[in-house]
C-alpha cells in the first residue's frame, strides 16, 4: 500500500519552523525515483472520473509532485507562488497566518475562464493557503475541481475549510 511506503518514508522534524511544530518532511521521498513514481500512479488511479482541465501547485512543494502528475496526465501545469516571484501581469491574494500574513500569486492569463482546476500540495494542514489558491482561481473564472495532497493532518482539520471550494479531496497519508 502507498500509505506504508510513504509513512515509512516521511520524515518528521521535531520544533521545525517553530517550537511545538513537527514537521512532516518529504524530502526522503524524493530521493526514491520508484517512491515517486508509485505516488504519481496512485495520483492517477484515485483521480480517474475526476474532471479537470489544468493542475495548479502551490509553491514550493506543490510543484514536486504536481508538475509530474501534470506531465503524466498530459495536461497544463500552473505554479502559484509567493508575491513577487512570478514576471508577468499576476493576481494576488492574501491570506492570514498564525504569525502574520501572507500574499500568493498567480499569472493573470495562467488560464480562460471556466478551466477546471485541481489544486495539488504536498501537504494538507490547516488549509489557508489552499483557500487563499482556491479565491485566486476563482478570481481568474476558474473552478476548483478537487485538491489533491501527498500528506492529510486530519487533526488540523484544514478539509472542512476547502468544502465550499470542492468536495473533492484525494490524500494518500492520513495522519
Amino acid at each position: 500500500m502507498i500509505d506504508t511506503l510513504l509513512k515509512a518514508a516521511v520524515r518528521d522534524i521535531a520544533d521545525f519552523p517553530k517550537p511545538g511544530i513537527v514537521f512532516k518532511d518529504i524530502t526522503p521521498i524524493l530521493k526514491d525515483a520508484k517512491l515517486c513514481d508509485a505516488v504519481v500512479e496512485s495520483f492517477i488511479e484515485r483521480l480517474k472520473g475526476l474532471d479537470f482541465d489544468i493542475i495548479a501547485g502551490i509553491e514550493s512543494r506543490g510543484f514536486l509532485f504536481g508538475l509530474m502528475l501534470a506531465n503524466r496526465l498530459g495536461i497544463p501545469f500552473v505554479p502559484i507562488r509567493k508575491e513577487g516571484k512570478l514576471p508577468s501581469k499576476t493576481t494576488k491574494q492574501s491570506y492570514d497566518l498564525e504569525y502574520g500574513q501572507a500574499t500568493i500569486e498567480i499569472h493573470t492569463d495562467a488560464f480562460s475562464p471556466g478551466t477546471k482546476v485541481l489544486l495539488h500540495d504536498d501537504l494538507l494542514a490547516t488549509g489557508g493557503t489552499l483557500v487563499a489558491a482556491s479565491k485566486l482561481i476563482e478570481q481568474l473564472g476558474g473552478k476548483v475541481a478537487g485538491f489533491s495532497f501527498v500528506i492529510s493532518l486530519d487533526f488540523l482539520k484544514g478539509r472542512e475549510r476547502l468544502m465550499p471550494f470542492s468536495e473533492k479531496l484525494i490524500s494518500l497519508v492520513h495522519y
